[in-house]
């Protein structure tokens, strides 16, 4: 397979379900953003369903649960990663259905640690790591009135948790789906693979139009989240070729394999873009152009672009591509002498 392929053309109501192979529902949620949407998925389990991610805490999504929930009772929900399209309403549909929620350890504990501001995972935290990597008082400062948003995503998180880990196999309505953890993203990211589907329940670890989101973070200063995730992105080509990948954003589709590469080389030109640039040093807020050439709409977009920009510069730095230097607590990135 050399192209990317939809099979799918229609696509189901906002708030809606369609089904895609039986036993298996796609349910389309809004979202408030740029991206305004979310994939979320049922699989069907004997007499009750299992949700694949829940949406946003809104009201309008919970209007559309309460009409989904009477034909599709849950008794377990797989939530992907920590981020609020797809940890949001999980505590609020626990609590309506007494279903159970599965999410690895490294999401959970990133949830509570966020929602709680606790430690290096609170917005004071990022503000510093921000102006370290050179960002303005402008721009500092309307990220600190934004303040956090995740808890209004996320108003509450479920107290119990069944914790998944990398590579169990889950029986759903018969049928094994193998979890498979990705990183960069998010730190323990959860996809779903069903062999005798031949389905990858992808999450935001591939999407087929847009890139994911790969950010630096405060509490990790100097990780290599890039790298992180173009090493995830190696174990997810090792499946067939022809596997329908449901995304979390955008249409399912198969060509897992060519989208890959297509992610591989989007981030490498994004990294020649960035070594180009730095014959002169310059920081991360110097460098946001580079990556993104349009303009940012918000405060919530300029986090998004900040934590990518120095994730790049720090897969740069790592791969002695670039060199950081700091002075006067602010660092800048150049190519070695």
């Amino acid at each position: 397979m050399d192209a990317i392929e939809y099979p799918y053309g229609r696509l189901p109501e906002a708030g809606g379900s369609e089904e895609i192979v039986p036993g298996v529902r796609w349910v389309r949620m809004p979202l408030p953003f740029a991206l305004d949407h979310i994939n979320l998925w049922l699989l069907a389990d004997g007499d009750t369903w299992t949700a694949v991610d829940t949406g946003i805490a809104m009201e309008t999504l919970q209007d559309s649960w309460r009409k989904l929930l009477p034909g599709h009772p849950l008794s377990r929900i797989i939530v992907t990663h920590f981020h609020p399209d797809h940890l949001g309403l999980a505590a609020w549909l626990v609590e309506r259905t007494g279903a159970t929620l599965w999410i690895s350890q490294g999401e959970y504990t990133t949830s509570q640690m966020i929602r709680h501001q606790i430690a290096s995972y609170s917005i004071p935290a990022m503000l510093q790591f921000f102006q370290g990597h050179g960002l303005d008082t402008a721009r500092l400062e309307a990220l600190a009135v934004r303040g956090n948003s995740y808890g209004k995503g996320v108003p509450a998180v479920p107290t119990t948790y069944r914790r998944l880990f990398d590579g169990e196999d889950i029986v759903i309505g018969g049928r094994a789906w193998r979890t498979m953890v990705g990183h960069g993203h998010a730190p323990e990211h959860m996809s779903l693979y069903c062999a005798e589907l031949g389905i990858l329940i992808s999450g935001d670890m591939l999407l087929p139009r847009i890139s994911t989101n790969i950010s630096a973070v405060a509490s990790n200063p100097d990780g290599d989240p890039l790298r992180l995730f173009l090493d995830s992105l190696q174990r997810l080509k090792a499946l067939p070729a022809d596997t329908l990948v449901f995304p979390s954003h955008g249409r399912p589709f198969r060509g897992l394999h060519v989208r890959i590469a297509e992610l591989e080389a989007h981030h490498e030109a994004r990294c020649a873009e960035l070594v180009a640039a730095c014959e002169a040093p310059k920081t991360a807020a110097d460098l946001i152009p580079v990556i993104f050439q349009r303009e940012l709409g918000d405060a919530h977009q300029t986090m998004f672009a900040m934590g990518e920009t120095i994730a790049h510069l720090k897969y740069l730095e790592h791969a002695q591509r670039l060199r950081c230097a700091t002075e006067n607590g602010i660092s800048r990135y150049a190519v070695p002498n």
